[in-house]
């Protein structure tokens, strides 16, 4: 496909035979992006500690930002006065916004739900605010955003089979608003499956969303809390009903096996702070497994956080001195572990796409659970 084909162009280049899994290209109005694809949280128009060359740098192709974080702090207006939120924050790559409304419904205390949308309190000085379908949709026309999420409601885990229903009710609902809102120039619209645990809540609420016709699709409410085995029969459940030639993105799911697993569903897309909450914590990421930096057995270790890694962090600093940084609050050792963090994730998408495109994503995706069992056996860092 020729570079700067138009937004919201899918092409799926490669699938592996034995199971769902694609690798695919799809294009958005600031460029394009290959799946399988993890996306750095920026949550207030910046990741965390690292500036858009550190993203560029360490292999990031498109990253989210948080539509309620901005929509009280500084304000749509503002982004939309200095330029939009790619130049606001100086990344001229891909952006996907949600659409505030998990934010909004995990504050269970400071708002209410009502059909046409939620009211709620800010967390930041207790102001009132409104969001609904139409306001959802404003604001990440405000942005210019790539690709907006429509307003949807998650339900929590556990929940009964009425309660799921009902948020069901309400995410059809909101997304046939969503869907009639002007956009942005180029911008692509993502209808998102709820359903909790209950397979025929999600069957329904992803062939209405079908039926609604989006450009893309993502499985929502999963990484509530919900035992493992439960959030990858969710996401089974939600994906086995959408289009195979539109993009498919879980929303909130960082951790590795289970994104190797949702690969294998025919997922393309995902999302976590993770790599970079799990910084902030000390804690690094490797290709199997993940151990604490800021532990003492690491006082003396002059080996990188990750051997073979050929990230910045890695290629010049220890262990020992990246956990001295971290132990002495120098911001530094946080910004050379978010460094490293999402280097890793994105090396290990690029190595899960490679496999799918060589025809060989069945043997890999054994070998790595067989390496991640394995490495449950082993002293932490020593991977």
């Amino acid at each position: 496909m020729a570079v700067g084909a138009a937004s919201g162009t899918f092409e799926i280049l490669h699938t592996d035979a034995a199971t769902g899994a694609r690798a695919g290209q799809l294009w958005t109005a600031h460029g394009g992006v290959e799946t399988p694809v993890f996306m750095p949280v920026g949550t207030q128009a910046t990741v965390k500690t690292l500036e858009p060359r550190d993203l560029v740098e360490n292999g990031a192709q498109i990253i989210l930002a948080n539509t309620y974080h901005l929509m009280l702090r500084p304000g749509a207006a503002v982004v939309e006065a200095c330029g939009g939120l790619h130049r606001f924050m100086g990344w001229d790559g891909p952006i996907l916004t949600d659409s505030g409304g998990f934010q909004v419904f995990s504050l269970a205390n400071l708002r209410k739900v009502r059909a046409e949308g939620v009211e709620f309190q800010s967390h930041v000085d207790g102001s009132k605010h409104f969001l609904g379908p139409a306001e959802a949709m404003a604001i990440q026309r405000s942005l210019g955003s790539d690709i907006a999420m429509c307003l949807d409601e998650c339900p929590p885990y556990p929940c009964d089979p009425q309660t799921a229903c009902l948020a069901v009710d309400k995410t059809l609902s909101w997304a046939g608003l969503c869907k009639n809102q002007a956009r942005a120039p180029g911008q692509l619209v993502f209808g998102i499956v709820q359903g909790g645990e209950f397979a025929p809540l999600r069957e329904r609420c992803a062939r209405e969303l079908v039926a609604i016709g989006f450009d893309g699709y993502a499985v929502g409410g999963v990484s509530v809390g919900e035992p493992e085995p439960v959030l990858l029969r969710e996401i089974a459940d939600g994906v086995r009903h959408l289009p195979v030639d539109r993009p498919r993105y879980v929303m909130g799911l960082g951790d590795f096996g289970q994104m190797v697993e949702a690969v294998a569903c025919g997922v393309d897309m995902f999302d976590c702070v993770m790599p970079t909450r799990h910084a902030r914590n000390g804690t690094a990421f490797t290709r199997h497994g993940s151990f604490p930096v800021k532990a003492g057995e690491y006082k003396l270790d002059t080996r990188p956080v990750e051997e073979g890694c050929d990230c910045y962090a890695c290629r010049h600093f220890s262990r020992a001195y990246i956990r001295h940084l971290l132990n002495v609050g120098e911001i530094l050792g946080v910004r050379l572990l978010t460094i490293h963090n999402v280097h890793c994730y994105t090396r290990f998408m690029r190595e899960m796409r490679a496999a799918i495109v060589a025809g060989a994503f069945g043997t890999w995706r054994c070998e790595f659970a067989a390496k991640r069992q394995e490495q449950r056996g082993t002293p932490p860092g020593e991977n």
